[in-house]
């Protein structure tokens, strides 16, 4: 065990979740049939082994799918307020472990302690958000234009659902999925990412313990273990009625084609270009906290992450000297230590993205205003923490329009009125997350309006990065289209069916046709 996984309680962490034996690939995550390659979990804080966990083979994946359909059939006919009950205890269990499971999260995946435990109180909302929902899954009734007849609609499980979560939200986004499947009577066959293997794992053991006091079957929440091989195992299966897919653009749209070439359903959350334009009555105070947090939490590794600072010309060089101081104070070490700001990125390969980045927009005619860099010696042996960089930048640069993941923050310049800014902000494939800092109402109503942004979620004086349950989560063109968590997200996970009733002796045919026998 590491210095740091010992002063920080790794170990007991590990052994309050239940990830002792780290064998994956089966429908609890501890079964001892995983039989696919070996993953080895490495810790970006300090490149420590955590430990390694056994894929997927097809024979285990074929044990999984058997499980899940057996388990649907049960879970379907439960009543949908007792399937909220089994979700509120899951949601009890989390509150008993939020501490060391935000633990192994900030551990295994690199973020700071506290977005640790924010990401499983994500959890916790989503399951309380999930019980109401569970006696309000509702239809419409609407009048027939035949006599004597009702005509309404109602919701009806899908089936199995597939969630293939990233690395940046090991835990949440599963659990965003999960929680409204439950509730729908789905059940669910979820493959966390390969570079957070044993965060699955942990959740898995969970929710068994959860069903295994009710006596229901395992297969209402099943783990499968591996990398991209694993995951087409799902997206080209025909009993998987749904894919619910969280990741980059180039992963989203295989994935769309592979579900699509067998008519099923996806559900995709990619890539996000996020921007805050800063217009001349904007509050700086409160851009450089939103701009700041938005570009350098996690990392720089969400999807809401703020990539582009758009701002007006009379006010640039103000919000810029701002940000830029604002920057030096920044600490970058240990997620696990309070103290810190900035945690690690993932690997070694973000790091190389990273590195790349900042070489490309220096070459298409940028300017460093931050210097990046890789950080060595005492505290960054795992070699995986940077310096958050700044660029100047224009939004045309083919490396701005595209998303790096990792803290890279472009300054980009407009003049005119707002319209020129939400052109800037709209002019990038992606279209998940956008903010406008204003206290112009004009301004804030035509960022709002249909002629300006384009992304699933605009906010208007916060940042881009962050979401509440309450809200349905995703965006818009190459981000994919899909919605997560709260409003009317849930309908995803369902199929809708059109029912009409005759309660009359008399068979009347619509449209007033005639057909007598």
């Amino acid at each position: 065990m590491s210095k740091i996984a010992a002063e920080f309680g790794i170990n007991d962490a590990l052994k309050k979740l239940g990830v002792k034996e780290i064998n994956s690939g089966t429908s609890t995550g501890t079964n001892n049939f995983g039989s696919g390659e070996v993953l080895s979990s490495y810790s970006p804080v300090d490149g420590a082994l955590i430990g390694k966990v056994k894929g997927t083979s097809n024979a285990d994946f074929e044990k999984v799918m058997t499980s899940a359909s057996s388990a649907f059939k049960s879970w379907r006919l439960k009543p949908a307020p007792q399937r909220g009950e089994i979700v509120r205890q899951f949601g009890d269990k989390l509150r008993e472990l939020k501490e060391p499971l935000g633990k192994l999260v900030s551990y295994e995946m690199g973020k700071s302690y506290q977005e640790g435990l924010g990401e499983v109180q994500e959890m916790i909302d989503i399951c309380d958000f999930a019980v109401g929902l569970s006696r309000q899954l509702h239809g419409l009734t609407m009048h027939s234009e035949r006599p004597g007849h009702r005509m309404y609609e109602q919701y009806h499980p899908l089936g199995i659902v597939g969630i293939i979560s990233a690395f940046n939200f090991p835990v949440a986004v599963w659990a965003w999925n999960t929680a409204l499947a439950w509730i729908c009577g789905d059940v669910c066959v979820w493959k966390p990412s390969e570079k957070t293997p044993l965060c699955g794992i942990a959740c898995q053991n969970i929710a068994a313990q959860v069903f295994k006091e009710n006596d229901l079957p395992e297969g209402i929440s099943c783990l499968i273990n591996g990398d991209y091989k694993v995951g087409e195992m799902m997206t080209q299966d025909i009993r998987v009625a749904l894919v619910s897919a969280t990741g980059s653009i180039r992963m989203g749209k295989i994935v769309a084609q592979a579900v699509a070439a067998r008519l099923g359903k996806s559900l995709l959350e990619l890539g996000g270009n996020n921007a805050i334009i800063v217009t001349p009555d904007a509050d700086i105070k409160m851009t450089v906290i939103g701009a700041v947090f938005g570009a350098v939490g996690t990392a720089g590794q969400r999807c809401t992450s703020t990539r582009r600072l758009i701002i007006h010309e009379s006010i640039y060089n103000q919000v810029k000297d701002a940000v830029v101081g604002a920057y030096k104070q920044l600490r970058i070490g240990n997620p696990l230590d309070e103290n810190n700001h900035v945690g690690p990125l993932i690997d070694s390969e973000a790091v190389g993205m990273y590195l790349e980045a900042l070489k490309k927009v220096v070459n298409e005619g940028g300017k460093l205003i931050v210097e990046g860099g890789v950080l060595e010696g005492e505290g960054y042996e795992s070699g995986c923490y940077v310096k958050p960089a700044i660029a100047e930048a224009k939004n045309d640069f083919e490396i701005v329009q595209h998303e790096t993941f990792a803290p890279v923050l472009y300054l980009l310049k407009y003049s005119g009125g707002v319209k020129n800014a939400i052109a800037i902000q709209n002019g990038v494939v992606q279209g998940l997350s956008s903010a406008i800092m204003t206290n112009n109402l004009r301004e804030a109503e035509n960022f709002l309006s249909h002629a300006g942004s384009d992304c699933g979620i605009a906010n208007v004086n916060i940042g881009t990065s962050g979401a509440e349950i309450g809200g349905a989560f995703g965006g818009e063109k190459e981000t994919g289209g899909g919605r997560e968590s709260g409003s009317d997200a849930w309908k995803v996970y369902m199929r809708r069916q059109t029912n009409t009733i005759n309660y009359t002796t008399e068979l009347p045919l619509a449209q007033g046709i005639k057909f007598d026998l």
